[in-house]
């Protein structure tokens, strides 16, 4: 075996850091940590200047990027865009996500995902927010394209999954019956409750028979008071949850996100997601979303996205400038905003070989400087540039 050694970074394995070691690869794999002078005879070696190597950044919420958004176009070429447009921002792993639409851009997006997973390009499966969400909580999304699970369409996403393996489907507890979350899940779907006015014991009720967690945590659903939790107050108690968040500056306000961090309950963690449109890794000023335009304001930690009337449509953030977020307003120290980013979304997605460097996973890479600045990524050991 052919083996490459990284060399003179700190190296973050997905829980913790590393110092004066060296990480191994061989055959697009993590060979193993070691001592930086306990290294296999005549590997290749790659000197990085200081700052750290981790695991590649996981998006469970990629709308779009790279100028293309998945509703444009549900093909495998958008979906090898998108990876593309958020791969300079450290981002290895995505699952393209179809905003509520109409069957055929449903469909469309199914058949392009079971492709686009066998490359080796940075699809890792789909994500479909809608159009089992609740109109009370439309958001940016259109209401009436909206509503409820069908038998038939539990049959359809669960051969989906079979097909592409990683199938993650945001839905509203009004829309979809416990019984439904617990066949979806037995079948192998993550579902997400979100854009939903629920209670929080219908939340509850599906959490316990499946349902893995929320969407953008505070956006789009039920809020908390001291008598009504809401779905808020349920993902936040709930032990088996996890909770996206979009720490974008703009979504929720950091001090909410400080409380949800400190308050949050067993094993479910909050983790990093962009909910990001397609105008991340361009200059372009607005793009049209289900023929509405949304608009880009300069501004804030970030620039802002919203339609016209004023409403937040996805996110012109990065991966790294939430990591980056996560540190100077959130409090957090770099090891666990770097967990937020990768083993976290990829524990809640089930990918077991990436967001950790342990002997036998993908040699997905990123490498950052002290300014939690990207410089360069790797799929399978390959760098970008």
């Amino acid at each position: 075996m052919e083996y490459k050694v990284f060399t003179g970074a700190r190296i973050f394995d997905g829980d913790r850091f590393h110092d004066d070691s060296a990480l191994v690869i061989g055959n697009g794999r993590v060979h193993a940590i070691t001592g930086a002078n306990d290294v296999p005879e005549n590997a290749e070696t790659i000197r990085l200047d200081g700052g750290v190597l981790a695991p590649g950044f996981v998006d469970a919420q990629v709308n779009g990027g790279g100028g293309r958004m998945l509703n444009d176009e549900p093909s495998p070429e958008s979906m090898y865009m998108i990876a593309e447009g958020h791969r300079p921002y450290g981002t290895t792993s995505v699952l393209p996500t179809l905003i509520t639409d109409v069957a055929a851009a449903t469909m469309a997006s199914i058949e392009a995902a079971v492709e686009a997973v066998k490359t080796n390009r940075g699809v890792v499966g789909l994500h479909l927010e809608g159009p089992h969400l609740a109109p009370a909580r439309k958001g940016a999304h259109l209401a009436e394209l909206m509503r409820p699970v069908e038998d038939s369409d539990v049959k359809t996403f669960i051969r989906a999954r079979e097909a592409i393996g990683t199938l993650m489907i945001t839905m509203a507890a009004e829309q979809v019956t416990e019984r439904q979350v617990q066949a979806l899940s037995e079948g192998g779907v993550i579902i997400s409750l979100g854009h939903s006015d629920c209670t929080a014991e219908a939340a509850d009720a599906r959490f316990d028979v499946g349902a893995r967690g929320v969407t953008h945590l505070f956006n789009a659903m039920s809020q908390m008071s001291h008598r009504t939790p809401g779905l808020v107050g349920a993902a936040i108690d709930h032990p088996a949850a996890w909770c996206g968040i979009i720490a974008d500056g703009h979504h929720i306000d950091p001090r909410a996100l400080r409380i949800a961090l400190r308050a949050k309950r067993g094993e479910g963690r909050l983790f990093f997601v962009t909910d990001a449109m397609s105008l991340v890794g361009t200059d372009l000023p607005s793009f049209t979303l289900n023929g509405r335009t949304v608009y880009r304001t300069k501004g804030g930690y970030c620039s802002k996205l919203t339609l016209e009337d004023g409403t937040l449509a996805g996110s012109d953030v990065d991966m790294a400038s939430t990591i980056r977020y996560g540190v100077n307003f959130l409090e957090l120290s770099l090891a666990e905003a770097l967990r937020m980013a990768t083993s976290y979304p990829a524990r809640f997605l089930r990918l077991t070989d990436r967001g950790h460097l342990t002997p036998g996973t993908r040699a997905d890479l990123v490498h950052i400087d002290d300014g939690i600045e990207v410089t360069n990524t790797w799929i399978s050991g390959q760098p970008s540039k």
